[in-house]
């Protein structure tokens, strides 16, 4: 069986990375062979999952210097459809790559905006003058980097040897123990990759909306889980998109959804949001970098 998989393209960004590590753990847990599908953006990759394009995207939530993705996170909720079957973490180190003899000729610099961030001290002191250019990944200013002399960009040293493109300069980020998290979706009626995690999952992920924003909105759902013993890993607030000062808060849970706590805690919860959504129970893998 060969299963298609989604991530942010073209080949050679961090997410394409995480899926062949992905996808050789499912070989060696299932025996079932891996297509890697590249899209253009997240919420593509996602999007793709929930049109059956694709069965399954690999997409990044969080990093440990940026913060959350948001545009994974948008997608997510916008998207009913969706799962999440799994959490990759996987260190991340940022190479600057040019054909150029030295930093001194380079004038632009490309990346995807997070890898731009996690850079933003290293470039501040080796290139201050230099333009920073926005790309939708880390990868896409590498094609046609060896005909210009000035520019560069920021990606990993994989991609560098993808491209067969030179690098000045090597963990160029801010904070050396950087590491991003990605998740695993699938289809939330697709049940067949159910049984590629273990039985009991580490971790929940779910976002809510409030009726209204007044005293204590927030406070009655967070007491929930109090009350119940369970440990938040993450909370965080996006815009509804509806008016200013509206928000929706996704957190990340330490337990099951099927433990007897997690099924207390969202039958209460009904009670205190507007609109309630579960991404799923997962277990968190780490990924090994081969040095």
């Amino acid at each position: 069986m060969t299963i298609s998989i989604a991530h942010l393209g073209p080949p050679g960004t961090y997410a394409e990375q995480a899926t062949v590590f992905y996808a050789n753990w499912l070989a060696q847990k299932t025996g079932n062979k891996a297509m890697l599908c590249p899209y253009s953006s997240i919420a593509q990759s996602l999007e793709a999952v929930a049109a059956g394009e694709t069965q399954l995207a690999v997409v990044p939530v969080e990093n440990s210097i940026e913060g959350s993705v948001t545009m994974t996170m948008d997608t997510l909720w916008r998207l009913d459809s969706l799962r999440i079957q799994l959490a990759l973490v996987m260190p991340i180190a940022h190479a600057l790559i040019s054909s150029a003899t030295s930093l001194d000729g380079i004038q632009t610099v490309y990346s995807h905006p997070q890898a731009l961030a996690q850079c933003q001290g290293w470039l501040g002191q080796f290139l201050p003058t230099v333009q920073l250019i926005p790309s939708n990944s880390t990868t896409v200013a590498l094609q046609g980097l060896d005909q210009d002399l000035t520019a560069a960009a920021i990606a990993s040293s994989r991609a560098a040897q993808l491209y067969n493109l030179p690098i000045l300069a090597s963990n160029i980020n801010d904070y050396p123990e950087n590491c991003t998290r990605f998740w695993v979706v699938s289809q939330s009626q697709d049940e067949a990759f159910d049984d590629m995690a273990s039985v009991d999952a580490s971790h929940t992920s779910l976002a809510f909306s409030v009726p209204a924003n007044l005293p204590g909105s927030l406070l009655k759902p967070l007491q929930v889980f109090a009350q119940l013993g369970i440990n938040l890993s993450r909370i965080e607030s996006r815009p509804t998109k509806r008016s200013l000062g509206e928000y929706l808060f996704f957190i990340d849970l330490e337990a099951d959804v099927k433990q007897a706590q997690m099924q207390s805690a969202l039958a209460q919860l009904s009670t205190y949001t507007e609109i309630l959504k579960i991404f799923g129970s997962y277990h968190v893998l780490p990924i090994t970098i081969e040095p």
